[in-house]
């Protein structure tokens, strides 16, 4: 998977990289099958932080954004959206599987 991390009006340091792509790794677990991400951090309006990723994997594009004061925080919040996203995403093509092979 290529991960690639942006920071608008913040610095993407090598502690915010080493947390989102430990992140990651956890939803790789669930869904190998992701062929890149692109994670945007923003800081807004005095300390307002914000996570955004754009993932796209097999036979779909999945996209999470949240919104906290503390950016480990937003992006904690990101993570379980898109955790979600990928259980859904995997559930419905192996459905697609099952209904295609009892035909």
């Amino acid at each position: 998977m290529q991960l690639n991390i942006t920071g608008i009006h913040t610095e993407v340091t090598s502690a915010l990289k080493e947390y989102v792509t430990s992140k990651f790794e956890r939803i790789e677990k669930h869904f190998p099958h992701i062929t890149n991400a692109h994670v945007t951090l923003t800081v807004e309006n005095k300390g307002h932080h914000k996570a955004e990723a754009h993932v796209h994997v097999s036979q779909g594009e999945l996209h999470a954004s949240a919104d906290e004061q503390d950016m480990y925080a937003a992006i904690d919040l990101m993570i379980d959206k898109l955790d979600r996203q990928i259980v859904k995403h995997k559930e419905i093509l192996e459905k697609r599987a099952h209904g295609q092979d009892e035909h």
